[in-house]
This record gives structure tokens, sequence and C-alpha cells, in this order.
């Protein structure tokens, strides 16, 4: 993938992750793309409170996943670089 399709596909994602954020925000914590990869997984990092909440995984799974999948079906996995691994 070139690096200027890498860099729509991520400004796309991030616009996307827009609609979570203010539940993030709740609770003093974010999220950030920080890449895509060839194989077409979307690696995260969480911000704030996130980065060590017990739930990160199951906001992950239910929340980020879902709603990057639901606008980008050719993703296919989702990853936080940070945080409480599953």
């Amino acid at each position: 993938m070139s690096e200027e399709v890498k860099s729509e596909l991520i400004e796309g994602i991030n616009a996307t992750l827009d609609e979570i954020r203010p539940h993030l925000a709740v609770d003093g914590g974010n999220i950030e793309v920080v890449d895509v990869t060839d194989d077409m997984t979307v690696k995260v990092k969480w911000l704030g409170n996130c980065e060590n909440c017990s739930m990160s995984a199951m906001t992950m799974r239910a929340g980020v996943e879902q709603t990057i999948k639901s606008k980008y079906p050719q993703i296919q996995a989702v990853e936080a670089i940070n945080g409480l691994q599953p």
C-alpha cells in the first residue's frame, strides 16, 4: 500500500473513531491510530485512563473494532500497541 493510500486510510479511520471518542473522554481516555499494516491491521494506542483500564479489551472488541470494520470492511484486525492485553 502506498504511503498516500495509508495516510488517507489513517485519516478516515481517525474520523470514524470520533464517534466513540466522547465515550472514552468521559473516563479521561482517548485513542490514536498509529499505523495500518499491509495486511490491513490497524494499530492503535490507548491514551489517558484508557491505557491502564481493565475494560480496554472489551472496548476494543465491542467499540473500536466494530466501529472501524463497519466503515472499512477491508480491515482484518485492530490491535493496541500499549495498555492491558487480553
